[in-house]
């Protein structure tokens, strides 16, 4: 792994410079391998793949990629293949059950108390096993009639006391937009916590600036901002002076993984994941088995050795630092443990 250079623990540059690097990222997949030293065709890159679901990846992110090392897990994570064209029985369009879900345009009740707002259909980075690649966004988020529905559809349900923002990723819209969105949630008296599931400080830690930080603060609820990063190797000293600032403004930092075969599949990788995150001051939440989307099948890891590591790993670290081993099934009330 190339080491990213160190930065001081000072606050993170403002104004326009994280949407400057979102339009930078690597958009070609053939561009990527050139940076990493790397021949597209050896890695089975395939641009049936990457028009079906684009790439997306930024430079930074990149930077922690090992150059010459075809079996970097964070590439893995990104680089659309050949094998992600193969139909696979089982493997549907909708693996959770999102549209029978819909409560309204961008609104999601599948558990009691608890909403969930499909902000945007934007993300810093195309994960090639999202569970909502095949996604219509354009019909279904939230920020249809500037959340007017969405937020109805909460104030008329006073059994729901907590929102979660998810997408896409929340934070690829401007803070502006945010702060439309939660002054309008303000109204709804029933509300009590705010959740938001985010990669962007991973990927893209500069998204953490002094208008979102100032955004947070300001906050009537108490705020849990859940990340996602499968690998001890997405962690550098970027993404730990934006979870920092995080933290300094109150916020607690939650992370959930996708158990992925080929990128953190062993022990050894999940417990250094485990640390690597506590170091940063992000406690483990859940360890999710792949969401059964077509095109993520390579990923696939069985129960039997998902539930073999995740003894081996209960074994080895302290209570907290293990993730709860978890499925989402469609219709469940809550996620199903393994």
């Amino acid at each position: 792994m190339i080491p990213a250079a160190p930065l001081p623990m000072q606050p993170a540059p403002t104004g326009q410079r994280w949407q400057q690097l979102w339009r930078e990222a690597v958009r070609d997949p053939r561009e990527l391998l050139r940076l990493l030293q790397l021949d597209a065709a050896a890695l089975g890159v395939s641009d049936e793949a990457a028009a079906q679901f684009p790439l997306r990846v930024p430079r930074g992110f990149i930077a922690r990629m090992r150059p010459g090392d075809a079996n970097d897990p964070l590439l893995r994570q990104v680089l659309p293949i050949g094998e992600e064209m193969r139909p696979m029985p089982g493997f549907s369009l909708d693996a959770v059950g999102d549209a029978a879900a819909k409560a309204g345009d961008g609104v999601i009740r599948k558990y009691r108390g608890r909403a969930l707002l499909v902000a945007t259909g934007s993300c810093a980075v195309n994960c090639r096993y999202c569970f909502r690649r095949h996604f219509p966004y354009g019909d279904e988020t939230a920020a249809a009639g500037g959340w007017r529905e969405a937020v109805e559809l909460i104030r008329a349900d006073a059994g729901i006391d907590e929102v979660i923002l998810s997408g896409g990723d929340p934070w690829s819209l401007a803070t502006a937009k945010l702060a439309e969105l939660t002054a309008a949630l303000a109204t709804v008296p029933h509300l009590k916590r705010l959740r938001i599931h985010t990669r962007l400080p991973v990927v893209l830690p500069e998204r953490v600036d002094d208008a979102l930080l100032e955004w947070l603060a300001g906050l009537p609820w108490p705020v849990t901002v859940v990340l996602h990063a499968n690998h001890a190797n997405e962690f550098d000293a970027a993404v730990d002076a934006a979870l920092a600032r995080l933290r300094r403004a109150g916020v607690t930092l939650l992370n959930q993984a996708v158990l992925l075969r080929g990128v953190n599949d062993d022990v050894d990788t999940l417990a250094a994941l485990s640390e690597r995150g506590y170091r940063a001051g992000v406690l483990p939440y859940y360890l999710h088995q792949l969401d059964r989307v077509q095109g993520a099948a390579h990923f696939e890891v069985s129960d039997e050795r998902a539930r073999e590591l995740h003894r081996a790993l209960a074994a080895r670290l302290s209570g907290y630092l293990v993730p709860r081993l978890v499925r989402e099934v469609a219709g469940d009330p809550g996620k199903r443990p393994l």
